[in-house]
């Protein structure tokens, strides 16, 4: 029995204005460098790229910690390999959820194996921190506190800084999921004393999807290498990654890392390093309170009270009497313009409006304005 070849051409996608919560729109600089000849991923030339990537990431992070790499998946890859290494089974973990990633996070503490304890908030609210300590004054024996920082379903950005002091005040581990806010709002890893983060390449560095950079301080280490069980997960196990993505020189054969999207990332990192990061938290910021001022005079609200805002992702409730598919497929088919819907219990209710790494810009803001006047007004 034979099969004819079926008759598909190669595909040619729509060219698209990214305004939702991720993937943000990537320059051209990364997409030229990700068409740049493949080379093997023992090659020389690319272990010295990798070393390259591993010190802009560090930069990114603003953290000295040696182990910070990529991990060679998206942000939910990233996530896991910080809660597989890091949750025993039996370690009692407090995860906070104010939104759909914080319950992401309390799934992982339970696949690990670990005893989790709640703390709740309402979407579009932070973390409290009050309600974390006395979470930990209820357990303290809890040996985790994983929350995010940036909840991409609301845009709302708790204080990292306050929740990793008391936990560490308990002796916990402090597991940060700062997916949207890398490059786009302050992250200080050793200054807020983060023992694991994990973010994603395609928000705030502008890069493709498909790459989450992670970093484990000296304390988050520790536990890997004293773990009284196996980490559960062959290709997530930091004792046998370290042995391709640490140290210089001579590398261990773990897999075939995703050269191309590698060459982007390096790219984009160099890219955030020359516009400098204060730089770049800063445009995001400006780009904010321009489209802040025009949703307003759209008389559209935010979900989210100003002091726990995001700048790159901003959330406003949808005008009463539009239809929310409706008005989201004519911004996409009119305007080729995307904006996000809401997630869970703010579906239909809420839009999501990125202002993410490249799409931070005046044109962008401009153009998502004068579009969804038009749409509304319709």
């Amino acid at each position: 029995m034979s099969f004819a070849a079926p008759a598909i051409k190669s595909f040619q996608p729509p060219r698209r204005t990214l305004m939702g919560p991720g993937p943000s729109d990537v320059p051209q600089r990364i997409l030229d460098a990700m068409a740049r000849p493949t080379i093997g991923h023992l090659d020389p030339a690319f272990t010295d790229m990798m070393e390259e990537t591993k010190q802009l990431l560090r930069y990114a992070f603003q953290t000295e910690n040696k182990l910070t790499f990529p991990v060679s998946g998206p942000g939910s890859v990233g996530m896991e390999t910080c809660f597989v290494n890091l949750v025993e089974p039996g370690d009692k973990a407090i995860v906070c959820i104010n939104g759909v990633f914080g319950g992401r996070m309390l799934e992982n503490v339970k696949r690990a194996g670990g005893i989790p304890v709640v703390v709740e908030d309402n979407w579009g609210e932070p973390v409290d921190v009050a309600k974390v300590a006395d979470a930990f004054a209820a357990n303290p024996d809890a040996k985790i506190l994983a929350f995010v920082h940036a909840e991409t379903s609301t845009g709302a950005q708790s204080d990292a800084k306050a929740l990793a002091e008391i936990a560490h005040k308990h002796g916990a581990l402090v597991i940060m999921d700062c997916v949207t806010s890398l490059g786009g709002t302050p992250v200080l890893i050793d200054e807020w004393g983060i023992d694991a983060a994990y973010s994603g390449s395609q928000k705030c560095l502008s890069c493709k999807p498909g790459l989450s950079p992670v970093t484990f301080g000296a304390r988050a280490i520790e536990k890997v290498k004293t773990r009284k069980t196996p980490v559960q997960s062959w290709f997530m196990d930091l004792n046998l990654v370290l042995g391709y993505w640490s140290g210089e020189g001579k590398r261990t054969y773990h897999h075939t890392a995703p050269i191309n999207s590698l060459y982007g990332l390096h790219e984009a990192l160099v890219i955030l390093a020359e516009e400098g990061i204060e730089n770049a938290w800063a445009r995001h910021r400006a780009m904010h309170e321009q489209l802040k001022a025009g949703l307003e005079k759209l008389g559209m609200r935010f979900v989210v009270a100003e002091d726990a805002r995001l700048p790159q992702l901003n959330s406003v409730y949808i005008p009463e009497g539009v239809d929310d598919a409706a008005a989201r497929a004519r911004l996409l088919n009119e305007f080729n313009l995307e904006i996000g819907a809401g997630l869970g219990a703010l579906a239909g209710k809420i839009w999501r409006i990125g202002l993410m790494g490249y799409s931070a810009r005046p044109e962008n803001v401009d153009y998502c304005l004068k579009a969804l006047e038009a749409v509304l007004k319709a």
